[in-house]
């Protein structure tokens, strides 16, 4: 019994996912070039997880990481992201007299009241992620549209978007306050019905082309 246990076990244990790894070339200050072979993005690090506060610290100044049961994790080929939410306050307001303090500079005076000096000493850089503009909003929705297409292009598909259906979708899913979280609900609730109805009843049951436009300020087939 204990060994078909074991067996298990190890069957279980070889059927495991490798991770998927990224081969990234970083250039020294002497032109030397060291490859990273895995990257892993910690999002939304807070200053109140102390527990990771000081995970983080082992890794950075180890390259490892160890369990409560001794064993380690190796780090020395890893490019590490962390993302805060700190001082996102200030990302969309004017600080200071005639607007003196730039925006940057107020988040990054936040970030070092939110973390310790011997967390931050120890980061490569840091980087200040601006509010959301409507030309990345734009290429976002591009993006999404490309995939769309991938989907239809199983289904011999393809479609076309006028110009007026692009900034309808685009007018929906992007605003300033909320960026364009909003974009994946307005394609799958105005765009993707639109589709489906005529891949399921209508004229692309074979394949084909389609073209989607305005029609009464909603998207239309024709």
């Amino acid at each position: 019994m204990a060994k078909k246990q074991s067996q298990i076990k190890e069957r279980q244990r070889t059927n495991l996912k490798e991770p998927r790894r990224y081969k990234v070339i970083i250039y020294n200050d002497d032109f030397t070039t060291m490859e990273f072979v895995v990257m892993i993005l910690v999002q939304v690090f807070l200053k109140s997880e102390e527990e990771a506060n000081a995970l983080m610290l082992q890794v950075m100044d180890y390259a490892r990481l160890t369990d409560n049961k001794g064993r380690k994790a190796d780090f020395r080929n890893v490019v590490l992201i962390m993302t805060s939410n700190a001082g996102a306050q200030y990302a969309s307001q004017s600080i200071g007299f005639n607007n003196s303090v730039s925006r940057g500079e107020a988040m990054m005076k936040q970030v070092k009241r939110t973390f310790k000096p011997e967390f931050l000493n120890r980061l490569s850089g840091a980087v200040v992620f601006h509010d959301m503009d409507q030309e990345m909003a734009t290429l976002i929705l591009k993006k999404k549209l490309r995939e769309l297409d991938t989907k239809l292009e199983a289904k011999q598909v393809k479609m076309t978007l006028t110009d007026e259906a692009f900034e309808l979708l685009l007018k929906e899913g992007f605003t300033a306050e909320y960026g364009a979280r909003e974009m994946d609900r307005v394609i799958a609730q105005q765009l993707k019905p639109l589709l489906m109805r005529e891949i399921l009843f209508g004229s692309l049951k074979q394949g084909g082309h389609v073209t989607v436009n305005v029609k009464d300020g909603c998207l239309a087939i024709g």
